[in-house]
């Protein structure tokens, strides 16, 4: 359903987009690139999914020197620190990614991969960290519409 009205609101911002000077939508780009960090970072820190389901908890551990649930917190923390999840944007394109070593762990996360740690090999569930929900989709249709009317 998000992909849908994403690929609507494309084909609708397309022609508007092309009236707009380079830097004009590299500075739209930057700002829609600074929204979906913040919005991606925070739904990321609740153990959200986009499609709104939470994220498949940690499998229980063993007990650690008497610290029962030392291992129940929140997942992916400091994932979102500005230093792994980046906002860049160009006048074409507007991108949130994972850099550096965080790539690869995201990676793992978000297909359900395989990976080895101390040489076992562990299979990972499935939990989505970026992607776009309806909200997004409603911020990008505001955030263009705004810049559009400002820069009249």
């Amino acid at each position: 359903m998000a992909a849908d009205a994403l690929q609507q609101l494309g084909q609708q911002a397309a022609a508007l987009l092309g009236q707009l000077s380079a830097v004009e939508r590299r500075k739209l780009a930057t700002d829609l690139a600074r929204t979906m960090r913040a919005t991606q970072a925070d739904r990321i820190r609740a153990n959200k999914q986009p499609d709104g389901t939470t994220m498949t908890p940690r499998k229980p551990q063993p007990k650690l020197r008497g610290r029962k649930g030392a291992t129940r917190r929140k997942m992916f923390t400091k994932l979102v620190k500005p230093a792994w999840l980046k906002a860049t944007a160009t006048a074409n394109e507007a991108t949130v990614a994972f850099t550096g070593s965080a790539n690869r762990l995201a990676t793992i996360h978000h297909f359900g991969l395989r990976d080895k740690i101390r040489g076992k090999t562990v299979q990972y569930p499935e939990r989505q960290l970026i992607g776009i929900t309806d909200d997004d989709i409603d911020r990008i249709e505001d955030a263009l519409l705004k810049h559009l009317t400002a820069s009249l």
